[in-house]
Order: C-alpha cells, then structure tokens, then sequence
C-alpha cells in the first residue's frame, strides 16, 4: 500500500512538473479558441470510455448473476 501511495504521488508531481512547461502550439490554439474544441472532444471520448465501461460492468454482472441461478 505504501508502495502505491509513493508512485501515485510521484506520478502527480512529476505531471506537476511537465505541466509548467511552455507548449508554443498550446498557446496558438487557445489563442485561437480552438483549444476549447480539443479540451471537448477530449472530454467526450473519455465521457464515452467511461460510460462503456459501465455498461459492460453492468452487462457482465447480469451475466454471472443469471450464471449462478
């Protein structure tokens, strides 16, 4: 457990230190909004992968359910 803790919080503060960097096409597209239409796509396929995943949770716990009857 202690192990986990430790590469989790190597994990935030190494993304941490990445983040500061200064991203020269990050900056052209928030210029020129465009950023805004990256961040929702991003947002949508993750929202999707996320919905998927509970979906075959469901499914595949329907399954052993009746599997058990």
């Amino acid at each position: 457990m202690k192990k986990l803790v430790l590469q989790i919080l190597f994990f935030f503060i190494t993304t941490f230190a990445f983040a500061q960097e200064k991203v020269e096409m990050a900056d052209v597209m928030r210029s020129n909004g465009k950023i805004y239409t990256v961040v929702a796509v991003c947002l949508t396929i993750l929202i999707g992968l996320i919905g998927y995943a509970i979906h075959l949770d469901r499914k595949i716990s329907k399954l052993e359910k009746n599997q058990q009857q």
